[in-house]
């Protein structure tokens, strides 16, 4: 009689491998440094805050929208003027840091939008009374010629 043989189980170096014990596992000791963040961070804050100063925001709707070139030097300053304060407040931990140059950042901005908020609107005003004075003043001249006209047409 023939025999029928049995599929055997393979020798324990052929069995599946253990790939737990190859993953390399995160060690105590490396740690995340929130602060100072990197040039590219700051490079991608700068351009948020010249985006949020240049186009239609929620600030712009309020104080007005400031130019390309305004924007870009208003966002270089409030973000280095904020960086400067959160490195030097004295705060130990990174995430504390961090939140005071956000805090830094939105009051700065505010402060900023604000102050050429008002020179924008001082200067749309007084855009708008000189459009008028002349206004005005071609409506008197004109005045003047039909007045004129019907003088020497008497």
């Amino acid at each position: 009689m023939a025999e029928i043989e049995e599929p055997s189980t393979p020798p324990p170096s052929t069995a599946i491998p253990d790939l737990t014990s190859s993953l390399s596992k995160p060690s105590i000791s490396s740690s995340i440094s929130i602060w100072p963040p990197t040039q590219r961070t700051r490079d991608a804050v700068i351009t948020r805050l010249i985006e949020t100063l240049s186009q239609p925001s929620f600030l712009s709707k309020r104080y007005g929208s400031l130019s390309a070139i305004d924007a870009s030097a208003t966002a270089r300053s409030v973000e280095e003027e904020a960086f400067v304060a959160a490195s030097e407040s004295g705060e130990e931990d990174g995430i504390e840091v961090l939140q005071v140059y956000s805090r830094e950042i939105s009051r700065r901005m505010l402060f900023a939008v604000k102050s050429k908020g008002v020179t924008v609107q001082e200067s749309e005003r007084k855009a708008e009374t000189e459009i008028e004075t002349k206004a005005v003043e071609a409506e008197s001249e004109e005045a003047e010629v039909v007045e004129k006209e019907n003088e020497s047409s008497d």
